[in-house]
């Protein structure tokens, strides 16, 4: 990499870390801090959304898609469309009004008031140990993609560079730090993806025609995609819309119930088409380029052995010339950042709010509860580094952590919002069951049925878990004896 190339990322990284540190001054309180002030407007927080959702490990995940089967990995992104629309649809208008009233600050908050304390306090492990992991897939993710463009650098150095960045500006600057960077970042993403990496690929592979005759047919259609794995994406992907803490604060923190839908509405769209095809296109064309030979003495493996995460980043290396590298580098840790501060924002919230307040005492006053904040972001942000250390695969990373947290909290939060079930007992039930389902189905050393994934199961575990409790031992009754139900 150029001088050029170095200067233009480290300005980018510097500008970042100055928003944190403006914002740590304007920070007063955990609202401020957590949720903005609520305060924010509907296309800020829209394309803070988006940009967290789609993030680096989608960017470099969407990558690796498209090498290895084309156009058709764009549908893992139309399940982010609908999971939008369906929450700003029928979620937000329930709970943006009643968090504003009771100054909610993190998901399980939601959780305590619709069943208790004990419930909220699982779930708010569950959310940490999901985000950590998220939060993990995106520091890898831009370990991976520095460790490509910088010849010298090695994954770990490169994760540890990415790792101190993103926990840096997070710990100072809070959720309104979040939110701006994330409007920059998306900017920069989409104008870098479309003006620069998408015009200069496709020129550098040599154009439509070498396109097509280099790769299979079935890369160039839409339906190279198998009805499982649609069912496994949308069965990850949706319910996270409903239960994730990331985008729980973003609803605490418009200042309208109206700004809220017009942000998940633009969310939706922005992610597919846009992001999708812009993804699984730069993927594709990797994999014409790596055909070809472009990557021979920089991956060392062939087309069919390099990791199909790489050949993205190894792409933008070869081909881009100094000035643009740099810019292009800047671009996709954008995104990778934008996911990575908003995942560690919401692990520290629900370990100050859902878990330490609840277990031990904690210093009151609003410096106090701030500089507390920002302490735990920082020792969360450092175990997120070990956890990336220890892991190959970015998106396996990113949709187990996902899966994880939806198979505990999605049946408690339908059944509570939708059906107006209050079962405590059922709840932490569930959770708890449908999360370890997920967790030991996905490490067990047998496939499953049908080539489904883990989650299907974790949620369907959690459904009858939860149903069982609410019937045998029912809120304000006793024990279910002899076929009858005794009620109060």
């Amino acid at each position: 990499m150029s001088w050029i190339d170095a200067g233009i990322f480290l300005t980018y990284m510097i500008a970042l870390v100055a928003v944190g540190t403006y914002f740590l001054r304007r920070n007063t309180d955990q609202e401020d801090y957590f949720v903005g002030g609520r305060g924010l407007s509907g296309w800020h927080i829209g394309l803070s959304v988006v940009a967290t959702d789609v993030g680096g490990g989608f960017s470099i995940g969407l990558g690796g898609l498209g090498f290895l089967m084309g156009l058709s990995g764009s549908w893992m992104l139309f399940t982010g469309l609908v999971g939008a629309w369906l929450a700003g649809a029928l979620l937000i208008p329930r709970v943006h009004a009643l968090a504003v009233r009771e100054r909610f600050l993190t998901f399980p908050q939601l959780i305590a008031h619709f069943y208790d304390g004990r419930a909220a306090f699982v779930a708010g492990l569950i959310s940490v140990v999901g985000y950590l992991g998220f939060t993990s897939s995106q520091m890898l993710a831009g370990a991976k993609l520095a460790s490509a463009a910088f010849v010298d650098l090695d994954l770990n150095m490169a994760l540890l560079v990415m790792g101190v960045i993103t926990v840096g500006y997070t710990v100072l600057g809070g959720m309104k730090a979040v939110v701006y960077t994330d409007t920059i970042q998306w900017i920069v993403l989409i104008g870098g993806l479309s003006l620069v990496g998408v015009p200069l690929a496709w020129e550098a592979v040599g154009g439509w025609e070498t396109i097509r005759a280099t790769i299979r047919p079935e890369q160039l259609s839409l339906t190279n995609v198998d009805a499982v794995t649609l069912i496994n994406w949308a069965v990850t992907i949706v319910p996270i819309w409903f239960v994730g803490m990331t985008l729980y604060q973003r609803i605490y923190a418009c200042r309208s119930e109206k700004e809220a839908r017009k942000a998940w509405a633009i969310a939706g769209l922005l992610e597919w088409p846009l992001m999708a095809f812009l993804g699984v296109t730069l993927g594709l064309l990797a994999r014409v380029a790596a055909d070809q030979g472009m990557f021979e003495g920089l991956a060392g493996a062939s087309a069919a052995e390099l990791d199909p995460e790489l050949g993205l980043p190894l792409l933008l290396r070869t081909i881009l010339p100094a000035g643009l590298m740099g810019l292009m580098l800047s671009v996709y840790f954008s995104a990778i950042l934008s996911t990575a501060d908003s995942c560690l924002m919401a692990a520290s919230g629900n370990l100050l709010t859902d878990i330490l307040a609840r277990v031990t005492r904690v210093p009151q006053g609003t410096k106090g509860m701030l500089r507390l904040s920002q302490w735990l972001t920082l020792a969360l942000g450092a175990v997120a580094i070990l956890i990336a250390a220890m892991m190959e695969n970015v998106l396996d990373l990113m949709l187990s952590s996902y899966a994880f947290m939806v198979s505990g909290l999605l049946v408690p939060l339908v059944a509570a919002v939708f059906g107006g079930r209050r079962n405590a007992r059922a709840a932490i039930g569930a959770m708890l069951g449908g999360g370890f389902t997920t967790i030991a189905l996905g490490e067990a050393p047998f496939a499953l049925p049908y080539g489904l994934d883990a989650n299907v199961f974790g949620i369907a575990m959690a459904a009858i878990i939860f149903l069982s409790i609410d019937r045998l031992m029912p809120v304000g009754g006793t024990p279910l004896v002899n076929g009858g139900i005794s009620t109060s």
